[in-house]
């Protein structure tokens, strides 16, 4: 049992081209393409909305006493 010859190869190469046909192969490839594309920008995406999420803003004005509901302006 040792490597794959030529022509091994070249029977899977046909057996592929006839199960797929030759203008299915590129258009998988392009929609797998496209599907990594999507997901990276969707990472992207999420790193921006976490670094949006860290920042926090407040309001020192107001200072509530315990027990005072504060008023909503």
């Amino acid at each position: 049992m040792g490597s794959f010859s030529i022509w091994h190869w070249l029977i899977v190469l046909v057996v592929v081209l006839l199960l797929f046909g030759r203008g299915k192969i590129p258009e998988l490839m392009g929609d797998m393409a496209k599907g990594i594309k999507s997901f990276k920008k969707g990472m992207a995406d999420e790193e921006e909305k976490a670094e949006d999420a860290r920042t926090v803003e407040h309001r020192a004005d107001e200072t509530v006493e315990p027990g005072v509901k504060a008023k909503k302006s």
